[in-house]
């Protein structure tokens, strides 16, 4: 068989048709659809729901009531009328009336401290003592001295009579002698002054060597041991004595307030100063005002203030801090309300809520004098054994019906001694600022 010719390249092979049919791939399968699922769990929340409401209704809320017909619970007051004291506060400093640094007025050896550190000494009592050997020796020379000189000043007058009387007589004593002779006895004279004074000198030494109290009052720690030397120039000295009993307090007010002070303040009338703890929660002493200073600090504009306290007790310390309460005034039968009671308007009104009889308040402007105490003084517009509102008010309306949790009448006689606020806590008005109010 002679195969076709290939010009050199393999023959091209014939296509195979075969008699099986082809197979091709199988379709996708169809599978749920998630979104189906997802539906039909809302669908059935929703039925829940529409089940639910349709066997358990709602319930109706009941109406609110219009303002005009609740009853608003308030604090109340009774405003009375009683004794407001006036109180200047000022914080002051305990100072001591005297206080002295005991020094030695002799130089010498220390041998004795006769006082216990801290202790209360009375004026004139011994404190200390310095060696008096050295003083004791002067002392007995400038008094040998004095002796010699009287023997010759006495000798010198015997000789001055012998020469007056022999010039009387003219007997060869001239008048030149006799002046000579007074001469010589006008010295001795001056010797024995000199010697005294020697003498005087050297007791007045001795009386230095015992060291003393100027005054009563407390001793401090001392500030030289027993057997050092010690000299009068010495800056430190022994010790430090304080008055204490009585004692006093300096402390400064406004410039604004000197014209009320000066005009309660006399010869014959001492203003009333209190010292309390610095938390104003105690009171330490009562003392008095005893003098005020000549002029203002310009830079402060203050003035300053000193008070006494007889400080029998021995309450006050020197140097502590303190708050002095000084009364400048006292209000008789002032109408008083709490703090609280009052309240500001917005057009600067000053105004309270009364409860009438048939317990609804009305709005009621008012004129306010000075607070003390957490009271204030009514000048005007309300009358004795009125009820007002002090706490609650923050919604009330003139013709509201109010609840009274309980009426606390004003404080009635020396209303002005209390330091704390009103029971009632203020509260405001939409609109309405409190102010703080100082003492008019």
């Amino acid at each position: 068989m002679i195969s076709p010719k290939t010009n050199g390249h393999p023959p091209t092979p014939s296509p195979v048709v075969s008699d099986t049919p082809r197979f091709t791939e199988d379709p996708p399968r169809k599978h749920f659809p998630w979104v189906w699922l997802i539906l039909l769990v809302v669908a059935g929340g929703f039925g829940y729901l529409i089940v639910h409401r349709l066997m358990h209704p709602p319930v109706a809320a009941p109406a609110r009531p219009s303002a005009e017909g609740r009853t608003y619970p308030v604090d109340v007051a009774v405003a009375r009328p009683g004794e407001m004291e006036l109180y200047l506060r000022e914080l002051g400093t305990v100072t001591p009336l005297n206080t002295v640094t005991v020094h030695t007025r002799v130089d010498g050896q220390l041998i004795n401290v006769a006082f216990t550190e801290g202790q209360y000494v009375e004026a004139g009592q011994l404190l200390a003592e310095i060696d008096p050997r050295p003083f004791q020796v002067m002392l007995t020379a400038a008094q040998g001295q004095l002796a010699k000189d009287q023997a010759q000043l006495q000798n010198a007058n015997l000789d001055l009579k012998r020469y007056q009387n022999l010039m009387k007589q003219n007997l060869s004593v001239t008048q030149q002698q006799v002046d000579t002779q007074q001469s010589l006895v006008k010295q001795f004279e001056g010797a024995v002054t000199s010697d005294q004074s020697q003498i005087d000198s050297a007791n007045l030494q001795l009386t230095y060597c015992h060291v003393t109290a100027p005054f009563a009052g407390r001793i401090g720690l001392r500030l030289v041991d027993q057997g050092n030397i010690v000299h009068a120039s010495d800056a430190t000295g022994l010790a430090v004595i304080t008055q204490v009993q009585p004692i006093a307090v300096i402390f400064s007010i406004s410039e604004d307030e000197i014209s009320r002070v000066m005009k309660e303040n006399g010869p014959q009338k001492k203003l009333v100063v209190e010292a309390y703890d610095r938390d104003d929660k105690e009171k330490i002493a009562t003392g008095e005002l005893s003098a005020i200073d000549n002029q203002a600090d310009p830079t402060t504009a203050m003035i300053r203030l000193k008070a006494v306290f007889p400080n029998e007790d021995n309450a006050l310390f020197p140097n502590e801090f303190v708050r002095a309460w000084l009364l400048v005034q006292t209000l008789k039968d002032a109408l008083q309300v709490p703090d609280a009671a009052i309240q500001h308007g917005p057009d600067n009104s000053i105004f309270v809520y009364v409860v009438k009889e048939d317990q609804t308040v009305e709005l009621q402007n008012v004129t306010v004098g000075p607070s003390e105490g957490g009271q204030t003084v009514i000048a005007s517009g309300l009358s004795p054994g009125q009820t007002v509102v002090t706490a609650g008010m923050d919604k009330l309306q003139s013709g509201y019906k109010v609840a009274a949790s309980g009426a606390r009448g004003g404080r009635g006689g020396r209303g002005g001694r209390g330091r704390g606020g009103s029971a009632s806590q203020p509260a405001t008005m939409p609109g309405a600022t409190r102010g703080a109010r100082s003492a008019q």
